[in-house]
Formats: structure tokens, sequence, C-alpha cells
């Protein structure tokens, strides 16, 4: 929204006491987890009101501190929902429910991006759509400070079946980021993001953080706001955090967090074992044992640690759970308790010990509820971040290849049918563009049949049949929407535009053809690969076959296309289609746009 600089600024005033008062109380009142005296924190003394519209148009009101940081703002013709800006919820992390993201994904939404949902990595419970939400950037450890506001597109529901359904689009339409023209117009736009904060407990009655695509469906139906003004909530305001002795670190500006006791890491372990029984090892071959006690343990048993746990002491983070601080002390003695819990099945060997099987179908492992676990979390982290960089190659890759589009004026019987659909007829249009003004068309002038939906009724309507008429032969009454397409295309002027990163754009008349690379049989027994019509896409002969006659070790030749004075050759000995083809997609060239065949072997 705020990717570009503000359109129309206007000049800021004071906000009167009795406004201030006003605009105070709205705050209180839309964010209940404010207590009075914050409002005075976040609506201060010497607040500045200030018109503005975006790039887009859109007209808002921005409340500047004394010191002219924004703080919170409207969008849309009257509108009265106040949205903090990042300086607010830095002051107030837990203003706003939030969903967590990789590191990758972060500069792309401040280059004004909205986050899509394999983005997700944890959020806030009891999300709905249209719901305001901050974004941070996802910490295995603790929660980043927000870094952008936006709007649910979807549901926490969608964000919970996105593993198991795959499910794509956008998670929040992004309003504000930081480093955006909104951040920038307050004099702390310099400042640094705060550092992360370690998880704290949750107080009673508040939510708990789902990781994205928890099969928990057991929510009260909260907004996902804290409902308890005493402390921040765990939903909104915080993302596990690790320390090595299985206590969770204190927040130096909060109360001390809650922390695992023996027997709490005792719990975890056991839940993670029932679950890597019930779910990793069930069905797996009779081969798959005997399994070492330290691979069963760093294979199965650790990456199966529930993702949180609830204690007495409140939500914990169960990634840092340790058997040394269990009652257990260390691996063996649990592996033993719990063979004789009949688990498993053990076997001791020079002082050691191997499982030699699982028990599936124990009444335990049968009665446990499958959690969210830390190696499902890991991975969804890994495949994201995995993702965002397969993008990225993509979109470098993307910068230098040769862009080529096919377009098509309007021309002749087509002119009619544009001057109509009110569409500018000195334009060119992309295939894409005809088809849909094409339905537009049909769909305003209500011509699809009544009878098939596939077929038009082009005779009822003059400017739709002169386009799609064909010399000497009647117009049918309906036609079918393909072959209504394929008509209008075919009656409009063919054109074609190459862009090449740093050189200006060239745009022709006529349809392009692909590169030919031909294999073929010459002087009796000799195969040679023949290169032409690469002219279009910019790459000159003298420098193709003087690349090809290193790459290919083979003697080159350039030399005027029979029948074309204007077109060259390119001719490399040998049979190089491979050799070619590289060359010609390392200097840009779409694969597409290439067209290879072998001759070589047809019969004369």
């Amino acid at each position: 929204m705020f990717k570009k600089p503000l359109a129309d600024v206007k000049t800021s005033a004071p906000l009167r006491s009795s406004d201030r008062r006003k605009l105070r109380t709205r705050i209180l009142q839309t964010y209940p987890v404010l207590q009075p005296e914050d409002g005075d924190a976040l609506v201060p003394d010497g607040l500045q009101s200030q018109k503005f519209s975006t790039h887009l148009d859109d007209p808002g009101v921005v409340y500047l501190s004394p010191a002219g940081d924004p703080l919170w703002f409207t969008l849309g013709k009257g509108s009265e929902e106040l949205i903090p800006t990042v300086y607010t919820l830095w002051k107030r992390p837990d203003l706003l429910p939030f969903l967590s993201t990789p590191a990758p994904v972060v500069p792309k939404l401040i280059g004004g991006a909205d986050l899509m949902i394999p983005g997700v990595i944890q959020h806030s419970p009891s999300l709905v759509p249209e719901q305001l939400v901050s974004i941070t950037q996802y910490h295995r450890d603790a929660l980043g400070p927000p870094l952008a506001v936006g709007r649910m597109a979807v549901s926490s529901d969608t964000l919970r079946s996105a593993d198991e359904t795959d499910v794509k689009g956008k998670a929040v339409y992004v309003l504000h980021t930081w480093k955006d023209a909104l951040w920038d117009m307050g004099p702390s736009k310099k400042a640094d993001p705060p550092a992360p904060r370690p998880v704290q407990a949750a107080s009673e009655g508040e939510e708990q953080l789902q990781p994205s695509g928890s099969a928990d469906s057991e929510q009260d139906g909260k907004t996902g706001e804290a409902a308890s003004p005493s402390a921040p909530d765990i939903a909104s305001d915080v993302v596990p955090a690790a320390a090595g002795d299985g206590t969770a670190a204190p927040d130096e500006n909060g109360p001390p967090s809650a922390t695992l006791t023996p027997e709490d890491v005792s719990d975890c372990l056991r839940s993670a074992l029932l679950q890597a029984i019930g779910m990793s090892l069930d069905g797996v071959p009779p081969s798959t044992f005997p399994i070492s006690a330290s691979t069963f343990w760093s294979s199965y048993v650790l990456p199966a640690r529930p993702a949180q746990a609830l204690t007495a002491s409140g939500l914990i983070d169960a990634s840092a759970v340790d058997v040394k601080h269990s009652t257990f002390k260390n691996v063996k003695s649990f592996l033993k308790a719990s063979a004789k819990e009949g688990l498993l099945k053990l076997k001791e060997t020079k002082g050691d010990v191997v499982v030699t099987a699982v028990y599936p179908k124990h009444p335990a492992v049968a009665a446990k509820r499958p959690h969210r676990t830390i190696g499902e979390l890991e991975a969804k982290a890994k495949k994201a971040e995995s993702r965002e960089q397969q993008e990225k190659e993509a979109e470098e890759k993307r910068k230098g290849e040769i862009q080529v589009a096919e377009l098509w004026l309007p021309l002749g019987t087509t002119v009619p049918l544009f001057v109509a659909a009110e569409k500018d007829t000195s334009d060119m249009y992309t295939i894409a563009d005809i088809k849909t003004i094409l339905n537009d068309y049909v769909t305003a002038r209500r011509l699809i049949n009544a009878n098939d939906p596939q077929y038009i009724n082009v005779g009822s309507d003059q400017p739709l049949a002169i386009a799609v008429s064909v010399k000497g032969e009647d117009t049918p009454d309906f036609m079918k929407r393909d072959e209504v397409l394929k008509r209008v295309r075919a009656h409009m002027q063919t054109w074609h535009e190459i862009r090449v990163e740093g050189r200006d754009v060239v745009r022709k008349k006529g349809e392009i053809k692909p590169i030919s690379v031909v294999v073929k049989i010459r002087q009796g027994r000799k195969a040679c690969t023949l290169v032409t019509g690469y002219e279009p896409f910019g790459l000159q002969a003298d420098d193709l076959a003087e690349e090809l006659r290193k790459m290919c070790a083979s003697s080159t030749a350039v030399s005027p296309v029979h029948g074309k004075p204007n077109s060259l050759e390119v001719m490399v000995q040998g049979k190089q289609i491979k050799s070619v083809t590289d060359l010609l997609m390392a200097r840009g060239v779409p694969k597409k746009w290439i067209q290879a065949e072998d001759q070589s072997n047809k019969k004369k």
C-alpha cells in the first residue's frame, strides 16, 4: 500500500485536546489488550494529524507523534478504523495477533508483496478474514518484532490445513511495512528493529500459539487478541524460546518465564516416543531393526517432540527438551523404562542397548492424540526457505533471459469490434488480452448461447459477426468460443516484441519464428549442424560461430541462407544440437524459441 511515495500529503496540524481524547477512547475500545495508562503512551499529548493520498489515490489520515513518527493511520474515504503502524507495534507487540515467516520473505514484503500461505510458519489461533494482524520474522527460539501490518485473506483453519491440502494463495494482504513510504515519514526511520524476545508463560485464559498446519481444532472462538492485560499474550507475542537446561530464558523487560520441571521433560519425551511409534515407526519393514539407541533417539524421538507443551507453569517450548533434565537423566534409562512399559523391545550389547522392535498396538500409543512436532515445524521452515531460494534463482535467471512477446494489432474487420468494446485500436494486445476483451464483450452483451454455454451467438451482434466473417463464406449464427477467438486473432495484424536487459525494446511487424537448429548430412557422409533465424534475438553470426568453434572443438563457417540474402547461416561440423541449444539458452534465448531437428538419419 505504501511501497511508493505518497501522492498528496497535506500539511500536518496539531490535534485538539477534545479530538485527542476521543481518539484515545476509540483506540482503547478497539484494542482491549490496552489499559487506560497505555493510552497516554500511544496517543500522546501534542499528537498531530495529516491527510494524504497513496500512489493508488486511496485517501487516508496519519496520526503523528510530537516528534513526527507515524503512530496510527486510516485508509479509505470516511474510514474510522485506526490501524497501528510498525512504530506503535514495536511499543506494544501484543496489540495484534501475529503470523511469522522465514527471513527470505521479509524483503519481499518490504518491496510491496503480500504474504502467501506457503510462507506462514506459525500463527495465532482463531484468525478470520479481514482481521488486522502483524507479521514477524520466524525465529526458532524467540519472537521477532512486528515488521508489517496487514489484513487476513483467509482463516486460521485454512492455514492449519495448508500442509495436508497444499493450499496456495495469499494469507495476508499487507497494508504497511517497516521501511515503506509511511515508515519513512518519521525521523526515527533509521532505527533498527528491537531484538527478538524469548517466550513467556501464558496467563490463564490466554490463547496458545499455533504452528501453521496444526491439527489442533480445540479453539474457543477468541479473536487472537490478549484476554488478560497483565501479561503479553502467547498467541500474539511469543514464538518458542529455547534454553540449554530445559528452562525458558527470562524476558529482561517482563516477568520470569515458565519452566520445565524434570517431570515435564519426561512427559514431553514420552509423548514424543508415543508419536514416533504410532506414526513414524508403524508399518516399517522388519529389516529396519535393530536400531542403535543413538540413531533411534536422534532420528525418531527428538524430531517427534511437541512444538509446544502445556505445563502447570504455562505454555513451554519443547524444542530444548533434553533427557539430561528429565527424571531419567539419560537415554538408556528412558528406553529401559519404556521397554518395561511394553512400548518397545531392547537388547543389550557391550554395555549399550539397541531397539529390536516397537509396539504400535500398545494402548498408550493407540490413545495418543497426534501433536505438531519440532521436526514438522523445522521441515516447514526449511521448505519455505528452499521455495524462496528457488524463486529468487528463477527471478535472477529471468532477468538475463530474452523476453519474447507475440502481439496483435486490430486491423480491417476487427477494428469495429475493438471500438464497440471501447478499446484503443492503436494498441497491441497479447493473446491473453484478446481473450479477456472477447469474454468481457460477450458477457456484457449477453451473447452466450442459452442452450450451450460453449457457443456464442455471433449472428446477433454486428461488430462480432464482421470480426469473425470469412470472405466467400456465410457467417454462422453461433460459433464455439475457441473458434471465435481464433478467427478474431487471425484477422488482426501480427507483431512481435523482444526485450533484452540493457537494450532498447525491439517491436516489429510479423510473426517471430523459433531459431532453427538442424543436423544434416553434407558432402556424402559428414554431419553438420546448421543454425538459422537467430537475428531477431539480437545474436550475431560471427559471435555464435566463434563460440561454437571453441565449445565444440570443430570448424565453423558463416554463409548466406539460400533465397534469403539478408539472413546468415552458422554451420558447425558434427552433430552438435545439445551444444548449440546450451549456448543459445546461455545467451538468454528461452528454450521454447529453439526448434531442433536431426535430419541426418532420414532416408532420401
